[in-house]
Formats: C-alpha cells, structure tokens, sequence
C-alpha cells in the first residue's frame, strides 16, 4: 500500500467553532463545505472537521473515549483494503471499492476508527 497523505479528522457538533479555533491556532483558513471543513495553514491542508450532531465532549482522563480518527488516502484501494484486513483492521462499513472516489470506514485492532480515502 502507498499512503499519500494521512489527515486527523476531528468530530464536533459545532463544527464553526472547532474549525475555526484549530484555523486561529494554527494560523491557517478554513474552507467550508455543508458538514466537513478543511482547515489549511499556509496553503497545505493540514486538518478537518466533519459534522458529528451527537458529539459528547471528552471528560479526561476517564470520560467518553477521545472522537477522532484519521483519513488516510491511498493510491490503490483495492490493495490497501486487503493489507489493511490482512493486518487485523475491520471493516466498520462496506463501500463499493471500485468507485473512482470515497472512504471506507474501519477498525483498527482495539477499534480505533480510521478511513482509507482514494480518489479526488
């Protein structure tokens, strides 16, 4: 599998307020689609934020369970799929990997959720 970028995905109910503290933080802008932004610093698209309406903040250390996962895009599906399971990820969803975009959701062995991306 070749990863070409790895992105953290970070899930809010107020997806405004999140986007933009982590934008003012890091010093970047925020691109802004319906229930995702994209926040780049410097041109380079660093993190995101997806619309998550059932979003219960963290209580740390012994709270709800931190809601992130990671994207990571990838430039054969197909392969990254099989050496993804073949490692012990679980399939959390099944998409038609033959389309020529999307994600497929997974597990990870203690069931971090993490999306392998293709495509534009």
């Amino acid at each position: 599998m070749r990863v070409t970028s790895m992105i953290p995905v970070l899930d809010a109910a107020n997806i405004d307020e999140v986007s933009a503290f982590w934008a003012g933080l890091l010093g970047g802008t925020v691109e802004v689609e319906e229930d995702w932004h994209t926040i780049s610093v410097d041109g380079e698209h660093v993190m995101d934020v997806q619309l998550a309406p059932d979003h219960v903040r963290p209580e740390w250390p012994d709270g709800q369970p931190q809601q992130v996962h990671l994207d990571i895009t990838v430039d054969d599906i197909a392969a990254a799929h099989e050496e993804a399971v073949a490692l012990g990820a679980v399939p959390l969803e099944h998409k038609d990997l033959t389309a020529p975009s999307g994600f497929q959701v997974y597990a990870d062995p203690a069931g971090h959720p993490f999306c392998l991306c293709w495509g534009e």
